[in-house]
């Protein structure tokens, strides 16, 4: 059994992967470009966010500075104390306080007060400007920081006080630990952020916009790629509904009969010839066994040749249901679902044309036999009618002797007519065209007949359309089988009976027609298939060549001679002129 393909796989196909490929290759860097600039964009916020957080707790620190600037006088004290009471905040690595040159004056790191510091940086351009600057720095231990740094400058003017309000002013400061002066100095402040936190968001940042633009892409490609499926199988449809339309019409009009089966043997489709052949209908036998359908014969010709596992293709007598007996070539296909198709053809024309091949084939043999046997029987019938007529001369005393010499020539004579006949059969029919009058033919034709059916009291009734075309004809010929069918009809009547003959145009169909009709005892049925046979006769006294012979010249003409009869009616015979060739 042969394997079936897949819908799916069909409608895959139709997608052309360049089209996919082409997809992909646009919507990546879409995708690669816009994930990047999300990182970007929050990569820049963080950072933002890291600045502003650092430059919130300078500002915070130089406050918490000048308020302990005014509310106690050991500053130095207060300063270190601050630094590192706001350095063990969450997040905050460090906090520092350097002179211009360099030197920590503060440190939440009491060990590193007077190490020097902000290598790098230019430290005098700094402590000028109120610039806030960062950077990113990494700890002995390797992990990084950002730096938050500017001008540290606690001073500044004092704030203004609300109408009625005293102005407060500390006491003085004592003249050995006062730090006014120092701070009065230019000095940096370095505030070091933790980024752990930071770089944590950061990656998850990444990996979520990663993620992002991944599910973005998979889903735009499968979008696309729905789309085209959606085409495709759109496609495919109407492929598949073209085929079916051309595959239902196929089998409906085909010449042959056809009857299909599934793989357990149930008819699943009949078209029209199969079903007029076998005198079934599709309706009937939807569903039934192959073997409930097909006449017997064909069915065991179907299982002979399954047996042998070999394809089918032969030819096989079969019996209808109406009781006709067919022959029917046979053929068959396999279906890939494991079904079966059955073809077959009435060749009952055939077989006939073959019979028709056959048959003329003998005939021609006979003839030309009959042709070197007419040939060499002419010279010595030539020497009997010879003798006859001497005999006649000799003995014009007895009158018995007469009667028998006239008989002698008159049967040397009908021989010579059969010889003649048998050798016009036998030899190609010759004709010398010349146009002539068909009502002029027809009259004269009758005119050599009407002595013969006055003597069996017949009457001859002739009916000649005006008007007729000329006919490019042999005249000779044309009233050799005039006078051959005439005679025949009345031969066909005993005593008594009517004869008639028309000629009439038929304009639509370009033709002459010239019909004679008798009232004789008629041509069986059995007879008519074999009327134009040579030496076939019904006649005791007849050769069997007439109608044959005016078969022949009627082909050589381009026309047609048809003949219809009835036993105890008549018989009418058509001569069929086409006009195409006067």
């Amino acid at each position: 059994m042969m394997k079936t393909n897949h819908p799916h796989h069909s409608i895959w196909r139709a997608v052309p992967p360049w089209l996919l490929i082409g997809s992909a290759v646009v919507l990546v860097p879409i995708f690669i470009y816009v994930a990047a600039e999300n990182i970007r964009f929050r990569n820049e916020s963080s950072i933002r966010l890291l600045a502003e957080k650092g430059e919130a707790l300078i500002r915070s620190f130089e406050a918490g500075t000048r308020a302990g600037m005014r509310g106690d006088g050991r500053r130095d004290f207060r300063l270190q104390r601050l630094i590192v009471e706001t350095a063990q905040l969450p997040d905050i690595a460090y906090i520092l306080v350097t002179d211009s040159g360099g030197i920590i004056l503060a440190h939440n790191d009491l060990a590193r007060v007077g190490e020097f510091y902000g290598e790098g940086i230019d430290l005098d351009s700094l402590t000028q400007t109120s610039d806030t600057q960062w950077r990113t720095v990494q700890l002995p231990t390797g992990e990084p920081v950002f730096e938050v740094f500017r001008r540290f400058k606690p001073t500044g003017p004092p704030r203004h006080m609300h109408r009625g309000m005293k102005r407060f002013r500390p006491p003085p400061p004592e003249p050995d630990t006062a730090m006014e002066p120092d701070l009065q100095q230019p000095r940096a402040i370095f505030v070091g952020l933790d980024m752990t936190t930071v770089e944590q968001a950061r990656k998850s940042d990444i990996r979520n916009s990663v993620v992002t633009a991944s599910i973005l892409l998979l889903g735009g490609l499968a979008g696309i790629a729905l789309l085209l499926l959606l085409q495709g199988y759109r496609s495919t449809r109407v492929s598949l509904e073209r085929v079916r339309a051309f595959s239902t019409s196929l089998v409906e009009h085909m010449p042959i009969g056809l009857i299909a089966a599934d793989a357990e043997e149930r008819v699943t489709s009949v078209n029209p010839v199969a079903q007029s052949m076998l005198d079934i209908t599709s309706e009937n036998v939807a569903g039934k066994s192959l073997s409930d359908v097909l006449p017997p014969e064909l069915e065991a010709a179907l299982k002979t040749a399954d047996a042998r596992d070999s394809a089918i293709d032969l030819e096989v007598e079969c019996r209808l249901p109406t009781g006709r007996q067919i022959p029917l070539a046979v053929s068959t296909a396999d279906l890939p679902d494991g079904g079966i198709v059955v073809l077959f053809k009435d060749q009952s024309e055939i077989e006939q044309l073959r019979k028709q091949v056959l048959r003329s084939q003998r005939l021609a043999t006979v003839g030309q036999l009959a042709a070197g046997v007419a040939h060499e029987v002419r010279n010595p019938l030539s020497s009997i009618k010879g003798f006859s007529t001497y005999f006649k001369e000799r003995y014009r005393k007895i009158p018995e002797d007469q009667q028998i010499a006239d008989l002698m020539i008159q049967e040397a004579d009908r021989m010579d007519r059969v010889v003649s006949q048998l050798l016009e059969f036998a030899r190609p029919v010759s004709i010398r065209r010349a146009e002539l009058s068909v009502p002029e033919l027809v009259g004269d034709a009758i005119q050599l007949v009407l002595r013969k059916a006055e003597d069996k009291s017949l009457t001859i009734d002739s009916q000649i359309a005006d008007g007729l075309p000329l006919l490019a004809a042999d005249a000779d010929k044309i009233r050799q089988v005039l006078l051959n069918l005439l005679f025949n009809s009345i031969d066909a009547m005993e005593s008594g009976g009517s004869l008639s003959v028309a000629v009439m145009e038929r304009r639509a169909r370009g033709e002459i027609e010239i019909r004679i009709s008798d009232t004789g005892r008629g041509i069986e049925a059995t007879h008519l298939p074999h009327i134009f046979d040579p030496y076939f006769t019904t006649k005791s006294s007849g050769t069997g060549l007439g109608l044959a012979i005016a078969h022949n010249i009627m082909e050589a003409h381009g026309g047609k001679i048809r003949i219809n009869s009835q036993v105890g009616e008549g018989t009418q015979v058509s001569l069929i002129f086409p006009i195409a060739d006067l």
